[in-house]
């Protein structure tokens, strides 16, 4: 296979279709169907329509914890920590920003009102620094943190955000931005789908501040992912090999139960539960072995995500669904609109798709 390029997978965005706010209700998103053969616009409630009876339908419930803290070291200079994972009960891992880095053993206090916080960093692997909490680390961020709103998005984090960045069925606390395919679902959505015949589970993905990181390099064999914690239970890869055996379609919502979803795959096309780290990069040629279609929102140019939907429909599908996209004007990235994409199964030998 050809080397692939960042810049294979670049396009036109006007910056005004990334949108900055959510729709006032959560299902009121345009869809854009993506088949081999077609492109439909429609509604995200079209999904009831294009999920089958038996359709398992796997989402990641992971919940966005508040991970982005201000305030400022011994010697009053500002701070701000951007959480990446929380990785025992007092500690963490984060992103800083400082005029100066901060070196092992100094203290920042992070502030909320009159209120503040002592934490010590502790240490450095690569970019993101150790931090030890004298609380536990899930009480601070509750009481100090910030909703960690994408770069992307140019207001500040406020009340709004903080039900509107979150999926109707999060549940396990630790990611710093929203697997946000799911924020389209409402509750009585997923009860109609229920109803329908369509099989709801869920798997457990913390998104890492990674995810917003650019590809810095041209030629794609010389990235390196970020790495994420997964989970799948043994109820739930049960239920996902027992589709796959009778022919029954796994849809993903989004792209972080996608990556779960292939990360927890054998070469047999047995998903093997469990709980470990994922650093999985998907470009065109990769052969899926457990997804059938995606639920996903639109993504950024010359991002992984982009590179992910490709590998699933084709670059130059992608591509041309991504300019009709904007000649439609649909809204982009994570409060934006979303689209559902059919796996095309000549992607992995085809290189010209």
């Amino acid at each position: 296979m050809r080397e692939q390029h960042l810049s294979d997978f670049d396009f036109e965005l006007p910056e005004e279709l990334i949108a900055q706010y959510p729709l006032a209700e959560r299902s009121a998103s345009r869809l854009l169907r993506i088949t081999p053969e077609t492109l439909v616009d429609g509604h995200f409630t079209d999904v009831e329509e294009l999920l089958r009876p038996g359709d398992l339908l796997i989402a990641n419930n992971t919940k966005v914890i508040k991970a982005r803290l201000l305030g400022h070291k011994e010697t009053s200079g500002a701070v701000e920590a951007l959480i990446e994972r929380v990785t025992g009960e007092r500690t963490a891992i984060a992103m800083i920003r400082a005029s100066k880095s901060p070196k092992p053993g100094t203290a920042v206090y992070f502030e909320a009102g009159d209120a503040r916080e002592r934490v010590v960093v502790t240490g450095r692997q690569e970019q993101f620094f150790e931090l030890e909490f004298e609380r536990p680390v899930l009480d601070v961020l509750s009481e100090f943190g910030r909703v960690p709103l994408p770069p992307y998005i140019t207001h500040a984090a406020d009340a709004a955000d903080e039900g509107r960045y979150q999926t109707v069925y999060a549940e396990h606390p630790g990611a710093v931005a929203a697997p946000t395919a799911g924020l389209h679902f409402t509750e009585e959505l997923l009860a109609r789908l229920r109803a329908k015949g369509v099989d709801v589970d869920y798997v457990t993905l913390h998104v890492g501040a990674g995810t917003f990181q650019p590809v810095r390099v041209e030629n794609l064999s010389e990235h390196h992912m970020h790495s994420e914690w997964y989970e799948m239970s043994e109820a739930t890869a049960a239920r996902i090999n027992a589709a796959k055996a009778e022919g029954r379609r796994v849809v993903a919502v989004g792209t972080t139960s996608l990556r779960t979803l292939e990360s927890a795959a054998d070469r047999a096309g047995h998903v093997v539960p469990g709980a470990r780290d994922t650093a999985l990069f998907i470009t065109p040629g990769y052969d899926f072995k457990i997804v059938d279609a995606l639920i996903t929102n639109f993504h950024l140019p010359k991002s992984t995500l982009v590179m992910l939907v490709s590998a699933l429909a084709g670059r130059n599908r992608m591509l041309s669904a991504y300019a009709h996209a904007v000649a439609e004007r649909y809204r982009f990235f994570s409060y934006g609109d979303a689209c559902w994409i059919e796996r095309d199964p000549r992607v992995p030998t085809d290189p010209t798709l």
